[in-house]
C-alpha cells in the first residue's frame, strides 16, 4: 500500500515521468545509430543507383547515336553518290582539279590501253606475221635489185643500139 500511495504523490509522479523519459531516451539512443546507419545506407544506395542510372543513360544515348549513324551510313552506302557533291576543304581544291585532269586524260587513253592489253595474247602470232612479212620484204628487195640491174643493162643496151 505504501508503494501505491507513494506513487500518487506529486514528487513520485515526477520521478516516474523522469524514469519513463530516461527509458525513452535510452531506446532512442539505441535505435538512433541503427536508424542513422539505415538512413545513410539508403542514401548512399540511392546516390550510387543515381550514378549508375546516369552512366546507363549516357551509354544508352551513345548507343542510340551509334545506331543512328549506322543507319545513316547504310543509307549513304546504298544510295548512289554520283549525283551528290562531296564537301572538300579549300586547301585540297587545287589537288582535286589536278586529279580530275589526270582522270580525264586516263579515261581518254583508256581505250588504247585496253586495246594494248587485249593484244598481248596475240603478240606471238603478230611476231610470226612480222617475220613472214620481213622475209617477203627481203625477197621483194632482192627481186627489185635484180630488176634494177636488168633495167640498167637494158638501158646500156639501148644506148649502144642508138649510138651505133
Amino acid at each position: 500500500t505504501l508503494d501505491l500511495t507513494c506513487r500518487r504523490t506529486p514528487c513520485f509522479a515526477k520521478f516516474s515521468e523522469m524514469e519513463e523519459m530516461v527509458n525513452m531516451e535510452a531506446e532512442i539512443n539505441e535505435v538512433q545509430p541503427l536508424l542513422l546507419s539505415v538512413t545513410i545506407g539508403a542514401t548512399l544506395q540511392f546516390y550510387f543507383i543515381g550514378k549508375k542510372c546516369e552512366i546507363l543513360q549516357d551509354m544508352n544515348r551513345h548507343l542510340e547515336a551509334v545506331l543512328k549513324e549506322k543507319r545513316d551510313l547504310r543509307k549513304r552506302l546504298i544510295k548512289h553518290r554520283c549525283q551528290e557533291s562531296l564537301p572538300i576543304e579549300a586547301a585540297f581544291h587545287k589537288c582535286i582539279v589536278e586529279l580530275l585532269t589526270e582522270a580525264m586524260t586516263f579515261i581518254e587513253k583508256l581505250e588504247s590501253h585496253l586495246q594494248s592489253v587485249r593484244s598481248i595474247p596475240q603478240i606471238p602470232h603478230m611476231m610470226n606475221n612480222m617475220d613472214t612479212t620481213l622475209s617477203k620484204t627481203e625477197v621483194l628487195m632482192i627481186e627489185l635489185e635484180e630488176l634494177t640491174e636488168q633495167i640498167l643493162k637494158w638501158e646500156e643496151l639501148q644506148k649502144e643500139v642508138y649510138s651505133n
